[in-house]
Parts: C-alpha cells; sequence; structure tokens
C-alpha cells in the first residue's frame, strides 16, 4: 500500500476560511489526556473520513514520540540523538468518525552521506502523496535555518493543506510558548497551528480533531485495531536498534543497522520466540564501543531489546544478538541495499 493519495480514491478537503487557525494558545488550557478524542462519536449522517498524514520536521523535533503518543502504542522507536527514524512508518489512529495513517519519516537535514541523501529523498517523495502534512518545530528551541527550509519546501506543495504542530511544549514556559506560536505563524501560511505535548498527553485530541477536518471522506483503509502495519520483523529489528543507541557516543547511533535473520517460533515450545539477529558498524572500534568489557554493554543491550520485545509481541523471547562490520556502509551502494536501504 502506499503512502498517500493512490491508496484509496482521492478526495477533496473543504477549509474552513472563517477559523481561528491557533489551537490552545499559551493562555488558555492545554488539554486533556492522550487518547481522549474530541468529538469522537459519528452522529448520523456525519461521513466518515479516511487519510494520510505525515509529520516532518528537522530531526530530533519529536515526531515519532507524537506519532506513538496519538496512536495510543509504541509503533516508532525514540531517542535523544538526532536521525533515529530511518524509515518511513505507519501508525493507524482509529476513531467512530475517522481513521487518521500518521507516516513518521526521517528529519530532514543537509545530507553528508549516501544513506543521508535517500533519507532526505524519502521524505520529500512522501509529503507528495499525504492529505495533509503536519510542520513540526519544538517550542523550546529557536527557529533556524532548518526549520525555515522544511517550512519552504512543504509550503511549496500547494495541494497540500499543511498544519504547523509545535511539539515539546511541557518543555516551555506559557510565555515561550505563546512566542514561539507567533515565530510559527511568521514562517508561512498554515491552515492551522497547534501546541502539544506528546510527554504530558496535552492538546492531542485537539491536534487530531484538526488534522482530520482536512481529511477527504471515505471508508476506513484498516481493521479496527490495527495501530501499524509495519512487519514485526522490522519493528524487533527497530527495538533492537532503540536499545543500542542508549549510551553510545555521538558519532557511533548514525553508524548502527540491525537486521533481523530469523525470527520463529522454538519447536515443540510455542510459549517461545526464537530470533536471530545482527548490528552492524562501521568499523572495529566501533564494534568494541557495542561490545563492551567483557561483552558487558552487549548483554544489557539484549537485555533491554528483549523485554521491549516481550512487551510488543506479547509472548517470551529467546535473543540471540551479535555484532559485524560493514566497513562504511551509510556511502557504500550495495551495503545500502543489503541492509535494507533502497533507491
Amino acid at each position: 500500500m502506499t503512502a498517500g493519495r493512490d491508496a484509496r480514491d482521492a478526495g477533496t478537503s473543504a477549509k474552513d476560511s472563517a477559523r481561528d487557525p491557533v489551537h490552545g494558545a499559551a493562555g488558555g488550557t492545554l488539554g486533556n489526556a492522550p487518547g481522549k478524542a474530541a468529538g469522537g462519536s459519528a452522529g448520523a449522517g456525519t461521513p466518515h473520513r479516511t487519510g494520510f498524514v505525515c509529520f516532518v520536521g528537522r530531526p530530533n523535533v519529536g515526531k515519532s514520540t507524537l506519532m506513538n503518543a496519538l496512536v495510543g502504542t509504541k509503533v516508532a522507536i525514540t531517542s535523544e540523538k538526532p536521525q533515529t527514524t530511518r524509515r518511513v512508518i505507519r501508525g493507524i489512529v482509529h476513531r467512530p468518525d475517522s481513521q487518521l495513517i500518521i507516516v513518521d519519516t526521517p528529519g530532514l537535514h543537509r545530507p553528508r552521506t549516501l544513506l543521508g541523501e535517500r533519507l532526505d529523498s524519502l521524505v520529500l517523495s512522501t509529503l507528495t502523496e499525504v492529505d495533509v502534512i503536519g510542520f513540526c518545530v519544538p517550542a523550546n528551541e529557536r527557529i533556524g535555518k532548518g526549520d525555515r527550509f522544511i517550512a519552504e519546501k512543504v509550503s511549496a506543495i500547494r495541494e497540500t493543506p499543511v498544519v504547523a504542530v509545535v511539539t515539546k511544549c511541557d518543555l516551555a514556559s506559557r510565555k515561550e510558548i505563546a512566542e514561539q506560536l507567533l515565530a510559527v505563524s511568521r514562517l508561512a501560511d498554515f491552515e492551522d497551528i497547534v501546541p502539544v505535548s506528546a510527554q504530558a498527553g496535552e492538546q492531542l485530541d485537539v491536534l487530531t480533531d484538526v488534522l482530520v477536518k482536512h481529511l477527504p471522506e471515505g471508508p476506513p483503509l484498516y481493521l479496527d485495531g490495527e495501530l501499524t502495519d509495519e512487519p514485526e520483523q522490522v519493528l524487533v529489528g527497530e527495538l533492537i536498534r532503540e536499545a543500542a543507541l542508549e549510551g553510545v557516543r555521538d558519532e557511533l547511533p548514525h553508524s548502527i543497522a540491525v537486521v533481523v535473520d530469523e525470527m520463529h517460533p522454538r519447536p515443540g515450545r510455542e510459549d517461545l520466540l526464537d530470533i536471530y539477529a545482527v548490528m552492524f558498524v562501521e568499523r572495529p572500534s566501533q564494534k568494541a564501543i557495542v561490545i563492551g568489557q567483557k561483552g558487558e554493554r552487549l548483554k544489557q543491550v539484549g537485555t533491554k531489546a528483549r523485554k521491549q520485545i516481550e512487551a510488543l509481541l506479547g509472548t517470551r523471547v529467546y535473543l540471540d544478538l551479535h555484532v559485524k562490520v560493514a566497513k562504511d556502509w551509510q556511502r557504500d551502494p550495495k551495503q545500502l541495499r543489503r541492509l535494507g536501504f533502497f533507491d
């Protein structure tokens, strides 16, 4: 299934020219508990809306955390390290009146490797396939060149409405939030501007309502209860990578890739899943960092990842994890294809 309009009949979204485009400004209440969607019951004659939204922004603005909060469970890994997301990941929000498919993308940045170029290309192609774009800017950081660059990019996509999302409001004062809302409003002519806090669960219902009103009418594309269309093997690999990202040197996260070679129930033990995975790094010195003294760090990574995988899959897991060197894989087209990063 494609990320956008070609997944179902194209529709149009009416724009309410009379609305106030800033929702939940700093002088008011910032929101409700996560998962509580305002106006969530579809009345008789209310059309059902279904469509795709893409969250875009520079690295580490909280896009994956926001998607997880809206979906209500973890479907994308998060980290304080920039460029954690490397794939287009879809999370699904179900409501009686609508189905919102959220497309989480890597952060747009100035690429320094072939991998970076492919990630940027992936983001830009995704933007043209969705029904609404969520442009994310953190409340606690000044707007910079990267934000202005992305604002120009999304504004150039004339046929797609753009909603500005001011993230991480739990890390800013009300005065700072108000100032950031004003600064964001000067970047472009956004359809709406919504301040949120994914961590505190504030304004998530308001943001969902705003995004849904820009979706076309249409039936659900996913069964009720489906929260992502990512294969389990991919999710498992991402959870292992997330565990490996914690506590490593700044240059290492970009050099880690994970491939799950095998994943199957152990013969005669339906309650136990065997997973065989490999972590790839670019240099022998990085391999030593990941493994740690006497293998202690690799053991910690395996333990953390196993617990996360067990919570995701609801079964006991045996994780067999190894580390290998794939020299300069971020710059090698053959290695990138081998690790799942295609043109």
